[in-house]
C-alpha cells in the first residue's frame, strides 16, 4: 500500500521516513493510508531504505470512508480492529452496517457475511490484492484470518477493478497484513472469554540487513474453546469445540534498482466438533477437519527510473482439504487445488492517463464426495485492460474490460466503469457499474444445508456460471470543509442476477432441500437486491467520535417453493451507533457500539413452529458491545463484552429430537448469549 501505513503501525518507506518527524504533528497522520491511493497491483507500495526512523503511534477512528478511492470504500483501521475481541475476520465487522455477519447453521460454527443483501460468496476476498479462500475454503474462511494479523480492512462496494478477475459481484474485501518493514520486533496479543474460548497471536517483523533489502514477518495464531456450553437447554452446544493453529511467514526483497519481490507461505489446521452434548447416548454431532496450505510470489520490476512504467507478476497456489461428518450417515469430503497467475504491464508516465494491460489464469481442481465422488476442473483464462483518467483532483474515470474463456461456459466479456467527481472540496460524488461472473460450488456455497436431515435434491454437484450486473452511486458531504472530521454519506446500489444457483426449502416438501438455477424458472425467474445506506460521523468534542450508520435492503428472489418473492433470511434493515472517547495521550479508551437488526422473511417451512413466525418474519433485536482499554508504554490491557443484551435466536434447531425432521440450517440471529472477555496486547518497538 502506498503512503504511510494505517495507525498505529507506520511504514518506513523513503518519503515517510523523510517527513515522519514533522508529519506526526499533523492531525491527518492517523489517516495516512486511507487518504493515500492504494497501488493497483499491491507491488509498489512499501519502499524501504537504510535510514533510521523515529516511531510515533497515534489513535484514530476505527471506521471511516476513504476520500481518495474512486470506488466507495470503507476502511476498518488497526484501531477499529482493536475495538472488539476480534479473534478473526468474521468478528471484525460489528461496527459497520455495510457487512452483516451471521452463522450458516447452528452446529458447525461456520460464519457467512452479506454485502448489498447478497451472500458473501459474491464478495471477492483479497489478501493484498490476491484472491484467497475461495470455493471449498469459503465456509470457514472468515475464521482463518486472525484479526490481529491485519493492519486494515478495506470494504469496497459494487464492482471494482478488473485486474483481480471477474468474481467481485457485490464488492471486494481487501486485507492488509502486518508488514515485514514494520518497526515491531515483537507483538503479542492474547484474550480469553468467560466461556473459556481463548486465543493468542504473535507477530515479529524483522529487517535482516542494514541495506534494507531483506525483511520478513512471522505470524502465529492459536485458539481453542475448552467447554461445551448449552445455555438455551436444547441439548446442543451453542458453539462447537474448536482447535485452530495458523502459521505464516512473509518476505520482502527491495532491490537497489527498485525491484520488489514479495513471497510467503501459510498453513492452517482447524478442527471443530459440534452438535449434541457429549454426555448423551449416541449424540448427533458434527466432526469437521480443515487443512489449508498455500504460498505466493509477487514481483514488481520497474522499466524506467521513476517507476512510472513497470511489469508485475503475481502467482499463488493453495490446497484446501475439508472432511466433514454430520451425524452418523452424512459426510461431505472435498479437496481443492487452486493456482492463480496474473501478469500486468502498467504505464503511468503521463500525469493524467494511466493504463494497465494483463493476462490472468485461475485454475481450480475440485474433488467432492457426497454420496458419490465427483471431480471437476474449472478454468478461467482472461485478458484485460484498464484505463484511468485523472482530470486534476476533481475528476477521475476508470474504464475496465475483461474477456474470459471459461472451460465449461465459453467466452464472456466483463465491462466495468467507475466515475468520481468532486465539484467542491467538501463534496465527492461516485458512480460505478459492471458485470460479475463466478463458478458456483453449490454445497460449499451453502454449507449450512448439510446440518439437516432433509434430503438434497437437484444438481448440487454441478458448477453453473453465475452472472450478475451491479450498479450504484455514492455522495459524501464533508460538513465544515474537506479537512473536517464531520461527514454525511449516502449510497445506492442494485444487483441483478441473470444466472444464479438457487437453494429452496419447499413448503410442500418438508423433507427436501432443492437446488436449481435461476434460468430453469424461465421468464418468471427473478433475483435482485436494492440497497440504501446512510453514514454520519462527527467529533463533537476532542477525542470523542460518534458514527451512525443505517442500511435498508430490498431483496427479491423467485423460488418455486415460496409464497412470495421476498428473499428469505435477509434482514430488511440494520442500524449501528458507535461511540468512542479517549483521554489525553490515549491512556484510556472507551468504546461502545449499539446495533439494531431488522426482521427477515423466514422460509415457509418455519412458520408456526412452536407458535413462532406466524406473520412470516423474525423478531427485531438489538446488540450491544462495550470495551475499555488501558494503555501503558508498549502494553494495552482491555476488558469488554459482546451481545450485552443477551439476545439469542429462540429454538434455532427445528425438531432437535426428530431424526427425520431435524434441521439446524435455518439461522437468522445470534446463537450464543452475552460474552465477557479480557485481553492484552504487548508491542516491542524497534530502538
Amino acid at each position: 500500500m502506498a503512503g504511510p501505513r494505517l495507525f498505529p503501525y507506520l511504514c518506513s518507506d523513503t518519503m515517510t521516513r523523510a517527513f515522519l518527524t514533522c508529519a506526526c504533528a499533523l492531525a491527518l497522520l492517523p489517516f495516512g493510508s486511507a487518504l493515500g491511493q492504494t497501488d493497483t497491483t499491491g507491488i509498489y507500495g512499501e519502499r524501504k531504505d537504510s535510514l533510521n526512523s523515529v516511531v510515533f503511534t497515534a489513535q484514530g477512528p476505527g471506521n471511516f470512508l476513504s476520500r481518495s478511492k474512486a470506488v466507495r470504500t470503507e476502511v476498518i483501521s488497526a484501531a477499529g480492529l482493536c475495538k472488539m475481541a476480534c479473534c478473526n475476520l468474521a468478528e471484525s465487522f460489528e461496527n459497520t452496517a455495510s457487512v452483516t455477519v451471521g452463522y450458516s447453521d447452528a452446529v458447525t460454527g461456520a460464519r457467512q457475511i452479506r454485502l448489498l443483501g447478497q451472500s458473501g460468496i459474491y464478495t471477492q476476498l483479497l489478501d493484498e490484492n490476491r484472491p484467497v479462500l475461495r470455493g471449498i475454503a469459503a465456509p470457514f474462511g472468515l475464521s482463518f484470518i486472525p484479526g490481529q494479523w491485519l493492519e486494515s480492512i478495506q470494504i469496497a462496494k459494487g464492482v471494482s477493478s478488473v485486474l483481480n478477475g471477474a468474481e467481485a459481484m457485490t464488492g471486494q474485501i481487501n486485507m492488509e497484513h502486518r508488514k515485514p518493514t514494520d518497526e515491531q520486533p515483537l507483538f503479542i496479543q492474547a484474550s480469553v472469554m468467560h466461556d473459556t474460548k481463548a486465543d493468542i497471536n504473535a507477530a515479529s517483523s524483522l529487517q535482516l540487513d542494514k541495506t534494507g533489502r531483506w525483511s520478513t514477518v512471522l505470524l502465529g495464531h492459536a485458539d481453542a474453546n475448552f467447554m461445551e456450553m448449552d445455555r438455551n437447554g436444547d441439548g446442543f452446544m451453542d458453539d462447537p469445540r474448536q482447535r485452530q493453529l495458523s502459521l505464516s511467514n512473509r518476505w520482502l526483497y527491495f532491490g537497489p534498482d527498485g525491484t520488489q519481490v514479495r513471497f510467503g507461505v501459510r498453513a492452517i489446521w482447524d478442527y471443530r466438533k459440534g452438535g449434541q452434548l457429549s454426555g448423551l447416548v449416541r449424540p448427533w454431532q458434527t466432526d469437521i477437519h480443515n487443512r489449508h496450505y498455500g504460498g505466493y510470489v509477487k514481483a514488481g520490476i520497474p522499466l524506467n527510473e521513476d517507476n512510472s512504467t513497470n511489469f508485475a507478476a503475481i502467482a499463488d497456489y493453495s490446497y484446501h482439504d475439508l472432511q466433514a461428518g454430520f451425524g452418523t450417515d452424512r459426510r461431505y469430503d472435498a479437496g481443492q487445488h487452486t493456482a492463480f497467475l496474473n501478469l500486468l504491464y502498467q504505464n503511468q508516465s503521463h500525469e493524467n492517463h494511466h493504463f494497465t494491460l494483463g493476462i490472468s489464469e485461475m485454475l481450480d481442481h475440485y474433488r467432492e464426495a457426497f454420496g458419490r465422488t465427483e471431480t471437476s476442473t474449472l478454468s478461467d483464462l482472461g485478458v484485460f485492460g484498464e484505463y484511468t483518467f485523472h482530470g486534476g483532483e476533481r475528476f477521475s474515470a476508470i474504464v475496465g474490460l475483461r474477456g474470459d474463456w471459461y472451460n465449461l461456459s465459453g467466452f464472456h466479456a466483463t465491462p466495468r466503469l467507475t466515475l468520481k467527481w468532486a465539484p467542491a472540496p467538501w463534496l465527492v460524488l461516485r458512480a460505478n457499474g459492471g458485470r460479475g461472473l463466478r463458478y458456483s460450488i453449490p454445497l460449499a456455497d451453502n454449507f449450512g444445508v448439510l446440518s439437516s436431515s432433509r434430503q438434497l435434491a437437484g444438481d448440487y454437484l454441478s458448477h453453473p456460471l453465475e452472472d450478475a450486473w451491479t450498479y450504484g452511486a455514492n455522495a459524501t458531504w464533508h460538513i465544515g470543509g474537506a479537512d473536517s472530521g464531520t461527514y454525511l454519506s449516502f449510497d445506492f446500489f442494485r444487483t441483478r442476477f441473470f444466472e444464479q444457483m438457487l437453494v429452496d426449502y419447499p413448503a410442500g416438501e418438508p423433507e427436501q432441500i432443492r437446488f436449481y438455477t435461476l434460468s430453469s424458472l424461465g421468464e418468471k425467474g427473478r433475483s435482485a437486491t436494492t440497497n440504501y445506506q446512510l453514514d454520519f460521523g462527527i467529533e463533537p468534542l476532542p477525542r470523542f467520535t460518534v458514527t451512525l450508520t443505517g442500511r435498508l435492503t430490498d431483496a427479491r428472489q423467485t423460488l418455486s417453493g415460496q409464497s412470495d418473492d421476498i428473499k428469505p433470511m435477509t434482514s430488511l434493515y440494520k442500524g449501528v451507533l458507535n461511540l468512542q472517547y479517549a483521554t489525553r495521550l490515549n491512556k484510556w479508551i472507551f468504546d461502545f457500539t449499539a446495533a439494531i437488526n431488522g426482521p427477515c422473511r423466514v422460509w415457509d417451512v418455519m412458520r408456526g413452529y412452536k407458535g413462532m413466525y406466524e406473520n412470516g418474519y423474525t423478531d427485531i433485536y438489538p446488540l450491544l458491545y462495550a470495551q475499555i482499554t488501558k494503555r501503558f508504554r508498549g502494553v494495552d490491557i482491555y476488558i469488554g463484552g459482546e451481545n450485552l443484551t443477551d439476545f439469542r435466536q429462540p429454538d434455532p434447531i427445528l425438531h432437535p429430537d426428530d431424526t427425520h425432521r431435524f434441521d439446524a440450517s435455518l439461522v437468522w440471529g445470534p446463537l450464543a448469549g452475552i460474552r465477557l472477555y479480557a485481553g492484552l496486547r504487548i508491542t516491542l518497538w524497534k530502538i
